[in-house]
């Protein structure tokens, strides 16, 4: 492979998927890269590119690369393009650095206990029954959209105290502002727009609701909470923290999961023996979970800046450089797993990395592992196979590998 004529900010190189050949050889040949500046790439402005797992681990957790900004830029993120600082850089909570960062994420923390999904697990069972047994009824279903994605936007909803009828239309303003079916990096078309402007609007509705009668939810918590200031005080966090903070918890709280559990099954399929395994000894079910995760691996990637001039083998990364961390190939990295481009449910050790790693590490992950295991049972339960019918359509986008459609028949088990 050209490695030279690579270009990860084309986005049709994404439109089918991740592209692991590419990443197989940066590991192999350039593990860390500068990625020149192409007409795709926003601001005209090349990037530091990670693959291997060692390298992604070590810059997750090294205060010198920043999820805010660094090196005096104007604006930072965790997105190749800059976003403005003190809008979304800064401010956004994951695109916060400590200490700001670990004292906003205290706030949402309790929503998410061990103790919380415990005693959330009958309920999301419920939900599940319902969403599979009426497309069983059917035989065939867009499992994307009916199953895997259902599932985690009712609960999202539930999460935030956010009506149940309104979530259908979360999840289509959600879907504009992540997909790039109708433009490039750095670009905003008109149906972005609009759906931003249509989701912070909402936002505002939602907080002020708050309150005023504030309820049994994340938002409302963190609405009311304060947090530590530098000096030892408290203070509540900004309106605009809590705009970002509802505008993010929509996102991510529907879109990785379902694409983890739309791909988890899509394996699955292919894999016809791993899925025969799981039908025999549900005991696998746990392990099966974090192979999807690896398998999966939704977040394509996460850029950090640097803050300070940082040496990483043998090239030296400038203050104000971006640095993109390429989560999927860490979880591919021949160095780590055996055999990486097997799916086996059977896998351990899976020190995958599809949470993230570090400060950063994903505040939803015990949710999503619970959903993704309710939904594998749920499935395994009621189906002596499912079977793809007709093409996935994939999202095109180098920072979430999704999946926009997935036509399924499902083989109903005789009881």
């Amino acid at each position: 492979m050209d490695l030279d004529a690579v270009d990860l900010t084309d986005l049709d190189r994404f439109a089918a998927g991740f592209p692991h050949e590419i990443f197989t050889a940066l590991r192999r040949d350039r593990p860390v890269w500068f990625h020149p500046p192409t007409p795709h790439t926003p601001g005209g402005e090349g990037f530091w590119v990670l693959s291997r797992y060692d390298d992604i681990a070590a810059a997750a957790s090294d205060a010198a690369l920043s999820s805010a900004t660094g090196g005096g830029r104007d604006g930072g993120g965790t997105l190749i393009e800059d976003l403005p600082a003190g809008f979304a850089a800064g401010v956004l909570l994951n695109m916060m650095d400590d200490p700001r960062h670990r004292r906003f994420r205290r706030l949402a923390t309790p929503a998410v206990s061990p103790r919380t999904l415990r005693e959330a697990e009958d309920e999301l069972r419920a939900r599940t029954a319902v969403i599979l047994d009426a497309t069983l009824a059917r035989g065939h279903c867009d499992f994307l959209v009916e199953v895997a994605a259902e599932l985690p936007l009712q609960m999202i909803a539930k999460l935030l105290g956010i009506p149940q009828r309104d979530r259908h239309q979360l999840f289509a303003w959600a879907n504009a502002t992540l997909d790039y079916d109708d433009r490039n990096l750095g670009d905003q078309s008109d149906k972005v727009l609009a759906a931003n402007a249509a989701m912070f609007e909402y936002g505002i509705r939602l907080i002020a609701e708050k309150r005023r009668a504030p309820g049994d939810d994340m938002l409302s918590a963190v609405v009311h909470g304060t947090v530590e200031t530098d000096a030892g005080g408290s203070e509540p966090l900004t309106d605009l923290e809590l705009q970002m903070f509802f505008n993010l918890l929509i996102a991510a709280g529907s879109e990785t999961t379902r694409n983890s559990i739309a791909t988890g099954l899509m394996a699955l399929i292919e894999h016809g023996d791993q899925w025969r395994d799981l039908a025999a000894d549900r005991a696998l079910v746990p392990s099966a979970v974090e192979e999807i995760l690896r398998w999966a691996s939704s977040t394509a990637y996460n850029r950090r800046t640097a803050v300070s001039d940082v040496r990483l083998r043998d090239h030296t990364i400038r203050a104000g450089n971006k640095v993109t961390l390429w989560w999927p190939s860490a979880n591919r990295d021949e160095r780590v797993f055996a055999a990486p481009f097997r799916f086996d449910v059977r896998r351990a050790p899976n020190p995958h990395l599809a949470f993230g790693h570090g400060a950063h590490f994903c505040l939803g992950a015990a949710l999503a592992r619970l959903e993704i295991r309710v939904v594998l049972e749920a499935l395994l339960d009621r189906c002596e196979r499912v079977e793809l019918a007709g093409p996935v359509e994939w999202t095109r986008s180098n920072k979430h590998t999704g999946v926009r459609h997935m036509p399924v028949v499902l083989c109903a088990r005789q009881r």
